[in-house]
């Protein structure tokens, strides 16, 4: 099954504002990631090609980064599941930015089943809860099969 994934928002400051909170993403001090909802995101370095990241269990490596503009995640070590995801940062006029997510994946097997089942309610409801916090957002309340989800995947832990 082929997933193709687009949430985004307009920010009302400047690109360059944006891509500086995006900077921060999987680091201490992470600006972005509503990591009071979620599991943190984690990255092993900076935002450049190479580095090794991870939430829960969805693991990722960096393949590709534009500073200022973009940067793509390939994943890895997940089976049924091959593609990227990453964040634009797009000038929208007037001092305004557009921040974007974009997920590509082919899911196969049991990952597909899991992404229809709990997995992608998830992930969108978390791209909102990040787009929430970029834009200064109280958070939103989740539906019923997104707080059960949630609750279910507190159990899953990521082996060392």
């Amino acid at each position: 099954m082929r997933i193709h994934n687009v949430h985004e928002r307009t920010l009302p400051v400047p690109a360059d504002a944006v891509w500086n909170m995006l900077e921060t993403l999987g680091g201490p001090d992470d600006r972005l990631w509503p990591r009071d909802r979620w599991p943190a995101a984690k990255l092993d370095g900076a935002l450049e090609p190479g580095t090794r990241g991870h939430h829960s269990f969805i693991r990722y490596v960096i393949v590709g980064a534009e500073p200022g503009r973009r940067v793509r995640f390939r994943f890895r070590d997940m089976p049924g599941v091959e593609g990227e995801h990453g964040f634009e940062v797009l000038p929208a006029g007037d001092g305004a930015a557009v921040l974007r997510h974009v997920l590509d994946i082919q899911a196969r097997g049991p990952f597909e089943l899991y992404w229809r089942a709990m997995i992608g309610r998830m992930h969108d409801a978390l791209l909102e809860d990040l787009l929430d916090r970029a834009e200064g957002r109280p958070p939103r309340g989740h539906d019923a099969l997104v707080r059960a989800a949630r609750a279910f995947s507190r159990g899953v832990r990521l082996r060392a």
